[in-house]
């Protein structure tokens, strides 16, 4: 994993975007959290994602770099917990019934744990930003979490518009069904990746 690149604050604002808006598991479960229940929903669990991220990003950001190039297998396990997590949220979310009133079923303690193994956590803290020791380090820190929330309340806008209109339901259990395919992919691309390693 490559070390802190130093980049222009509009090359870190479009690659931050870039990753954010990219689909993936955290952003999946908002998404479905906006069409389960709606703008609300999602805007309650912002703080497990913001947590989740900050879980895995302030410690890669102070030691990291040095930790995963003395201990190479703490990167193999974090990828292979990473995979096993978001396989078991494609099963669940596969088996959530269809019936928006029947709760959100996207908790915040899984959107924490979700986001503190993403991927794209290791990006972040690894390459995208500066050490704490650098002056733009909390400038940088402030901007990222701002986008995290505005991405995250766009992808359950997404999902809050699935709902719009007759079929609801249907249209529900589709993106359900599409997301949880999505999740199996992401975590064998995972496994895959590991085992090529």
């Amino acid at each position: 994993m490559e070390s802190y690149l130093p980049m222009t604050y509009l090359a870190f604002l479009s690659a931050v975007l870039a990753l954010l808006l990219a689909p993936g598991p955290t952003n999946t479960l908002m998404g479905i959290a906006g069409a389960r229940g709606g703008l609300g929903a999602t805007a309650r669990l912002l703080p497990a994602e913001l947590c989740g991220y900050l879980t895995t990003i302030l410690p890669l950001t102070w030691l990291g770099a040095a930790l995963l190039a003395s201990v190479p297998s703490a990167s193999v396990g974090l990828k292979v917990a990473a995979a096993v997590w978001v396989m078991f949220l494609a099963v669940k979310l596969w088996r959530m019934p269809a019936d928006a009133g029947a709760g959100n079923g996207v908790t915040a303690r899984r959107v924490y744990l979700t986001t503190m193994l993403n991927p794209k956590a290791l990006i972040f803290g690894l390459v995208l930003l500066p050490v704490p020791a650098d002056s733009q380090f909390l400038p940088r820190l402030a901007t990222f979490c701002l986008m995290v929330m505005g991405v995250a309340m766009l992808w359950g806008g997404f999902g809050q518009l699935t709902q719009a209109g007759e079929g609801g339901g249907r249209r529900l259990l589709l993106v359900q069904r599409l997301a949880s395919i999505w999740l199996a992919v992401v975590s064998v691309t995972l496994i895959t990746g590991v085992l090529r390693a």
